[in-house]
């Protein structure tokens, strides 16, 4: 039945969301992605979501959410904030308080307008450094509320759920992409592109996922 419907993918051209393109291209007929500029450090994430629509021949969004910054400063938007894994149980400096219910709200209004009954997004629960609008709970409330709102049917779709980043990378790899999301993607808070500065959070998690699956790959490989 996918096969035949439209789907607008939440984009920012980081691991997560490519692997979630690339995974919606497989499961529909149609897809269309969206980015949101909220001040965030680098604007080179944006080029990147640019560089791989256009790659992989999506429709690509960009709207205007700089009011993000304004209301919830953060080590994504300020420059002068440090990007830091929390402390006893806080959130990380990265945590944008509402940002997933924004960007999934605002991206549930244009699907209603291109078309497309279903949304794609990259959040997990596996692995979510706690934040709270990336839980399994929170989708699915955000699904019920979002049929309400437009009063039309649409569908969340979060292949990334329960996955963690060595899933992800697993999955990119069963979609034959593992070194397009490698060389391509950006995920570093650094703004670095592919493997990224390896120090900050996001490049911890994203190397020791690869390391993970690279050596549960070779493994699986030596056992046959």
């Amino acid at each position: 039945m996918l096969k035949d419907e439209k789907a607008l993918v939440v984009f920012s051209g980081g691991q997560d969301s490519t692997t979630c393109l690339l995974w919606a291209k497989e499961q529909f007929a149609e897809v269309e992605a969206v980015t949101f500029d909220y001040g965030q450090r680098h604007a080179l994430e944006i080029d990147c979501a640019k560089e791989i629509a256009e790659e992989l021949g999506v429709n690509h969004h960009i709207l205007d959410m700089s009011l993000l910054g304004q209301l919830a400063p953060n080590a994504l938007t300020r420059g002068d904030i440090e990007v830091a894994d929390g402390a006893d149980g806080e959130l990380p400096s990265t945590f944008v308080p509402g940002r997933n219910l924004l960007f999934l709200s605002f991206a549930g209004v244009l699907a209603s307008q291109i078309g497309a009954k279903h949304l794609v997004t990259g959040v997990s629960e596996t692995d979510f450094s706690g934040y709270p609008d990336c839980r399994d709970a929170f989708i699915k409330s955000f699904d019920v509320t979002l049929n309400l709102a437009l009063d039309a049917p649409f569908a969340v779709h979060t292949p990334l759920m329960w996955l963690d980043k060595a899933g992800v990378w697993a999955l990119a790899d069963e979609l034959g992409a593992l070194d397009f999301v490698r060389t391509k993607t950006l995920t570093c808070y650094n703004g670095v592109k592919a493997d990224g500065c390896g120090e900050c959070p996001a490049c911890r998690l994203r190397k020791h996922g690869l390391k993970q699956y690279m050596n549960e790959k070779s493994e699986t490989a030596g056992a046959r």
